[in-house]
């Protein structure tokens, strides 16, 4: 065994070089740089509009896209129908599109939610959805119905409110169906804030909540049929534990996820009720977790940067929400906020590579690796990981793709016991258009390249970041070189 003298770049250390059937060995375990992480699919959520258009993106110049939140992916545009469509057919859809493009051109993405009954404003619900004839019930915020009340919930099964509604959607999913700036949509289109619940407003019976859950949810699945969807959690019950709910069930079998508004509402122990519920969906689909409005959480007592970790922890979260004025929220959880981002959603790690130091044209060659996710969900979307050589000019010499090990299917685990998998891939660099040996690859010249690792689509394109220094500023690692020498003469 020769110990190697130097390391290969800062962050990734040469263990050694070895003899391995009469080739050098190069092995190298790159550290975790502990740093946050955007990717798709996971990451922090900014209510930018929370109900009211002034909550919380209003202080924010256009230009402040919050850079400096670590772990920052997607805007949450939340507002009722009625600011949307103010007019039968007219839209103003500006009111969603003007936020998101500021952030969109940061390479992140956005979430929608269009509500259709709210306690500050009498029509969520358009008013000429009423005047064409949609039956409602006026109610007081707290107290139920209330002959002449202040705020007004549609019912909700109603057949000029659904027919209104079906347009509606049409519209926006024309405008956000399977559009890849769009990371999920709430299904908000009943229930005080959006939320399915009722207790404030029309006081619906539980038959009757889980008759609108499963027409509303149809009636989304109709238009966004790209899009993940997701149903609140409230519609179960907002307090009532447990596991299974015909509600949330039915939105299962149907590739719908859950949201939880609850978290931190209220002090412990009831800080969160469905956790439970939680175990049926993260292993499919992600989990999306809104804490509540960060002030008055802290009011009540019921803040706590540990628990709101523990949430995470307990639902699997791959997306957590700000809700409150951002800065003021980040300068006073800073240390909550880094601990969250090591874990929230999934952390593709790579614990272990080696390769050999010198290869052959057109022979293969095995390249083992050990991999770890260190988060609490998976990588939902799949991912394959990619040996690319690049020449000193930073040109793509060879990317080579491992599409037999899809990194969706790494387990989780505490931080303390995350699992790691090995793997064992064959690659062969070709030297020209067309190898003698039948293989057909790009032509490649003797020499040493720099080895670099991705994770990624099936082509090799990167796509994840990965925890890891060296970056090309394409998503790509440098770990180490290669000797690439010519083929053996026969």
């Amino acid at each position: 065994m020769k110990l190697a003298t130097k390391a290969l770049l800062p962050g990734a250390v040469l263990l050694h070089s070895l003899l391995a059937a009469g080739q050098p060995l190069v092995v190298v375990q790159p550290p975790d740089t502990g740093e946050p992480l955007v990717n798709p699919g996971m990451g922090w959520t900014l209510h930018f509009y929370s109900n009211l258009i002034e909550n919380y993106g209003s202080k924010l110049e256009p230009s402040d896209t919050l850079d400096d939140w670590p772990g920052l992916s997607v805007i949450y545009l939340r507002v009722p129908w009625s600011f949307l469509e103010p007019n039968e057919g007219q839209f103003n859809w500006s009111l969603l599109d003007t936020p998101a493009q500021r952030w969109i051109a940061k390479g992140k993405n956005i979430a929608l939610r269009v509500s259709c009954s709210e306690s500050w404003c009498r029509y969520a619900t358009p008013k000429w959805v009423r005047d064409a004839g949609a039956k409602g019930i006026d109610f007081e915020f707290g107290k139920g119905p209330t002959p002449g009340g202040p705020l007004w919930d549609p019912d909700y099964l109603d057949p000029v409110f659904l027919e209104k509604l079906d347009h509606f959607l049409a519209a926006m999913a024309r405008r956000y169906d399977a559009n890849p700036n769009v990371a999920f949509i709430d299904i908000g289109s009943f229930g005080m804030w959006g939320e399915g619940h009722t207790g404030f407003s029309s006081r619906l019976n539980e038959a009757r909540t889980l008759a609108v859950a499963k027409r509303h949810l149809d009636l989304h699945l109709k238009h966004f049929q790209h899009t993940l969807l997701c149903l609140n959690d409230d519609v179960a019950g907002s307090s009532k534990p447990g596991r299974h709910f015909p509600a949330m069930d039915y939105a299962l079998s149907k590739g719908v996820t859950m949201r939880d508004d609850s978290i931190l509402v209220q002090p412990p122990p009831n800080s969160w009720y469905h956790a439970d519920m939680a175990q049926e969906f993260w292993p499919r689909l992600p989990v999306i977790l809104e804490h509540e409005h960060y002030g008055s959480s802290k009011q009540r007592g019921a803040w706590s940067g540990d628990l709101l970790l523990k949430s995470v922890e307990d639902y699997h979260a791959s997306y957590l929400s700000i809700h409150w004025w951002p800065r003021e929220e980040l300068n006073e959880n800073r240390e909550t906020v880094a601990r969250i981002n090591r874990r929230i959603g999934y952390r593709i790690q790579l614990k272990e590579i080696s390769w050999p130091g010198e290869v052959k044209l057109g022979e293969p060659f095995t390249v083992q690796t050990a991999w770890a996710n260190a988060g609490v969900a998976p990588l939902y979307a799949g991912g394959f990981w990619s040996f690319t050589l690049k020449d000193d000019h930073g040109g793509v010499v060879t990317a080579q793709v491992d599409e037999n090990f899809d990194l969706r299917t790494l387990k989780v685990g505490p931080p303390a016991q995350v699992p790691i998998e090995k793997i064992q891939s064959r690659f062969t660099i070709a030297l020209s258009l067309v190898d003698p040996q039948g293989a057909h690859a790009p032509p490649t010249k003797p020499g040493t390249y720099d080895v670099f690792v991705s994770v990624g689509q099936r082509d090799g394109t990167p796509v994840i970041a990965l925890p890891l220094a060296g970056h090309d500023g394409q998503r790509r690692y440098k770990l180490g070189q290669i000797r690439v020498g010519e083929r053996p003469s026969k």
